[in-house]
């Protein structure tokens, strides 16, 4: 793969984007794992299940370039390019994930560039899932650079339909037939009322213990 020179851009290489955005990762991930646990002490309870991350590969940003009308150059995969870095915040229950959305928003080092709340305003297709694109700085030998970050916060279940999606997009190129996007579309509902039905439960076990 090859990639024209760059102009403006403070990243000049391939192997130079991955190091950058993979220290991103490294950044956000410790940040989560602080919260966590600061959260666990204080509230006996832990708000994340688990946490999935990973760099898109260069085929893939090119591609996305193309689909857009760049040039495949390093300075546009940067500038243009949101979710080069992805981490996925996988939680229990929908509270959770506007908890979390929140604690992050407070840490006075992430720059939130831009939110989508695809739970209170679904996709047309079912899709839901709460987008967060943050700016965050890596400090170099001799510089600083900031590296953006699509953070993207679910429930389990959420996932479990997201992943289910993504497999059936990729497998008919995106050109899904209607009765599947029908049949998706039903079990994105019976997913929301599946998280609605367990943050209920929860609710009612946590008012038990509190009676104790």
């Amino acid at each position: 793969m090859e990639y024209r020179g760059k102009e403006t851009s403070d990243i000049d290489s391939w192997k130079e984007v991955r190091l950058v955005y993979s220290s991103a990762l490294k950044e956000i991930g410790t940040k989560l794992e602080i919260l966590n646990d600061e959260f666990q002490h204080v509230h006996k309870y832990n708000p994340i299940e688990h946490i999935k991350s990973r760099i898109k590969t260069s085929d893939r940003i090119v591609k996305k370039l193309k689909k857009h009308g760049y040039e495949s150059t390093i300075e546009n995969m940067v500038r243009y390019v949101n979710d080069i870095a992805g981490v996925r915040i996988i939680c229990s229950f929908t509270t959770d994930v506007y908890r979390i959305a929140q604690m992050l928003e407070r840490q006075r080092d992430l720059n939130i560039m831009d939110v989508k709340d695809y739970i209170r305003y679904p996709k047309s297709s079912g899709y839901k899932s709460y987008h967060m694109i943050v700016s965050v700085p890596i400090y170099l030998s001799e510089r600083r650079v900031e590296a953006k970050v699509e953070i993207q916060i679910r429930t389990v279940a959420m996932d479990f339909w997201a992943s289910l999606e993504h497999k059936i997009n990729y497998k008919f190129d995106v050109n899904v037939p209607d009765y599947i996007q029908n049949e998706l579309f039903a079990c994105a509902k019976m997913v929301s009322e599946l998280d609605e039905k367990m943050l209920s439960l929860n609710e009612e076990v946590k008012a038990l213990d509190l009676d104790r």
